[in-house]
């Protein structure tokens, strides 16, 4: 009796490994999905945005509507980075992932559109 306890035991313990193992699985499947479509659409901004010749006089205007608070009037810093050179140090796409992700802090994120986000990025190549 105890041989067959213990081997519907071990039947019930690969049964539940197995479910748990399927679940975790599924779990990390599901995270790399939705991983992969936000890092696709982020490209696709991108993509977009690099198509555009923005406008410097339309990005001089956003800059100061949302940046000089931290990066002062000029670009030349306050609680945020000097910004003239910056074209110089990162490219064009790690820009875009730094306005749009506020990847330093306390840098916040934005949603900027494709043209506007084209406009910033010539304004700032204008600053060198």
């Amino acid at each position: 009796m105890s041989t067959s306890s213990s081997t519907a035991a071990e039947t019930d313990f690969k049964r539940k490994f197995i479910k748990i193992f399927l679940i975790v699985f599924g779990l990390l499947l599901i995270c790399f999905s939705i991983f992969f479509v936000k890092h696709q659409g982020n490209n696709k901004y991108i993509i977009e945005t690099l198509a555009i010749n923005g406008s410097a006089e339309e990005g001089d205007a956003l800059f100061k509507m949302n940046c000089v608070g931290c990066h002062g009037i000029t670009a030349r810093g306050l609680v945020g980075p000097d910004l003239h050179s910056i074209t110089q140090r990162l490219n064009d796409k790690e820009i875009i992932k730094q306005v749009t992700g506020g990847l330093t802090p306390p840098m916040p994120s934005f949603e900027i559109d494709p043209a506007n986000m084209s406009n910033l990025l010539k304004y700032l190549h204008s600053l060198e």
